[in-house]
């Protein structure tokens, strides 16, 4: 039995559940922060710390594991591995933790017939004054031990980006600093200003000013999320939405847009007076959104099941603005989601298809003079610019009036990208 009260026993627990369950880290973490009533703030915040590090660095992790142990990882039990990867990951990163700690604790985790062999492993990394000299140069392969990516995708990144891919890769981490977590303030409730009062220690992020960063979820962050004051929002999402430009009494079509964050930004930015169709391919994600406007006391909302490829007729030139949030490979927020970091790119080959027919179905509910966001949470050239180059040249009624991709190395945010179209015909 898992002690719900013991982060490092819960961290574990959910990497294990992570490796033998398929589950995503962020929804295994969610669901155990759920039932984590005996945890303080200080335990629920290194817990979190402890999977998502562990998932984001286990390659890194892996190589370091297999200097130190005299079995391959392949040969090692998963508790055996998963405990290896928890002290080395505390030994490694996490500087306020005390060598007694990391060493004693994590291994106490295991049965007693297992506790010798992780606690020689971790010995013999302490003894070795904790190595961290890792490869240095930018091959694929060292790229991928270095930051704990697949070699595939070191390969993708390095084709498209070229010397900044290892800057890139090391901004895309889930160190803290790295990831502050935006709240977009929902200024139907309360101004920018006061949620600053409200939220100790946060500041008005320089990419959207309707956004505060805060450097964790603390308690006061989530009784405001219970309160509909805020909701999660990082500065480059919240960017893409902000360029729709939606104003009051405005009819605006969001085609794929569950989870609902940008419907969201769009209704306060409309004052919650007009109407927004929020349309999503996966209907049983809309009593979410629903819910969710419902707490943030958002009315002005509709929502419908429907493929973004298969438009509705009845709505054809009929919005002021549409924003076409397109669904993509994700790489842009991988800090977040460290399970990205092992896929495989060739997965992704479709899916620049897919992202010109939504698009191309998302122009049509556009009204002449009016606006089309196209956006993505992506780097790859070939799912931003690439489809906005071939919708262009396909809908000669259409013209780019700007174009923005944020990367993490250069603008301190998720890996996004936006491009503002304008119906000239």
């Amino acid at each position: 039995m898992t002690d719900r009260a013991n982060p490092r026993a819960q961290a574990m627990a959910s990497l294990m559940s992570i490796e033998k369950n398929g589950r995503y880290p962020n929804i295994e973490v969610d669901v155990s922060l759920k039932g984590s009533e005996g945890m303080t703030d200080a335990d629920r915040g290194l817990y979190t710390r402890l999977v998502y590090g562990v998932t984001e660095r286990k390659l890194t992790l892996d190589w370091i594991i297999s200097r130190f142990s005299k079995r391959s990882v392949a040969e090692l039990d998963l508790d055996v591995v998963t405990a290896l990867r928890l002290g080395i990951y505390q030994l490694a990163y996490m500087d306020r933790i005390p060598e007694y700690s990391a060493v004693d604790e994590t291994v106490g985790l295991l049965p007693k017939n297992r506790r010798g062999y992780v606690n020689a492993v971790l010995r013999g990394f302490i003894r070795a004054g904790r190595p961290a000299d890792l490869p240095a140069g930018n091959t694929p392969g060292e790229l991928s031990v270095r930051h704990s990516v697949s070699e595939k995708l070191a390969l993708r990144l390095l084709s498209a980006y070229g010397d900044e891919t290892d800057r890139l890769l090391g901004a895309m981490g889930v160190l803290p600093g790295k990831n502050a977590a935006g709240l977009r303030v929902n200024t139907l409730k309360i101004t920018p200003e006061e949620a600053l009062d409200l939220l100790p220690g946060s500041r008005l992020s320089d990419l959207a000013g309707k956004v505060v960063l805060v450097d964790g979820i603390g308690r006061e962050a989530r009784e405001g999320l219970e309160r509909g004051l805020w909701f999660v929002q990082d500065p480059a999402s919240a960017a893409a939405a902000s360029a729709v430009g939606a104003r009051p009494g405005e009819f605006v079509i969001d085609t794929c847009a569950c989870p609902g964050g940008k419907s969201f930004y769009m209704a306060m930015d409309m004052d919650n007076r007009g109407r927004i169709l929020s349309l999503d391919i996966h209907g049983n994600k809309l009593s979410l959104l629903e819910k969710e406007a419902g707490k943030l006391g958002i009315s002005i909302i509709g929502t419908g099941q429907r493929d973004g490829r298969d438009p509705l007729p009845e709505l054809f030139g009929k919005a002021d603005r549409v924003l076409c949030d397109a669904p993509c490979s994700g790489i842009g927020v991988m800090g977040k989601k460290p399970d990205i970091r092992y896929k495989d790119p060739d997965q992704f080959a479709r899916l620049p298809e897919i992202q010109k027919a939504i698009l191309d179905g998302a122009s049509r509910y556009v009204r002449e003079h009016g606006t089309l966001v196209y956006s993505t949470c992506t780097v790859f050239p070939e799912e931003n610019g690439d489809v906005v180059g071939d919708f262009l040249e396909k809908h000669p009624g259409f013209r780019c009036v700007c174009s923005r991709q944020f990367l993490p190395h250069t603008d301190g945010c998720d890996g996004f990208y936006y491009a503002i179209l304008e119906r000239t015909d």
